[in-house]
């Protein structure tokens, strides 16, 4: 039953620190070749904030 519980730890969503954007794993970033389901993590360490270029180590996760 603990599961689901985990999977929803493991995909947290992300805020940018600079500009505010989040990075929803559910949503992705289809718009530059992330898919729905792509947690943070598992982001390419090259992926950047698409709204202002900040790198993944400007990002926070949510609480």
């Amino acid at each position: 039953m603990n599961c689901p519980n985990k999977e929803e730890n493991k995909m947290k969503k992300y805020t940018c620190t600079v500009c505010g954007y989040e990075y929803d794993p559910a949503v992705g970033d289809p718009d530059n070749g992330i898919q729905p389901g792509t947690s943070f993590e598992s982001l390419p360490d090259d992926w950047v904030c698409p709204v202002c270029g900040a790198a993944k180590d400007a990002f926070e996760a949510e609480d």
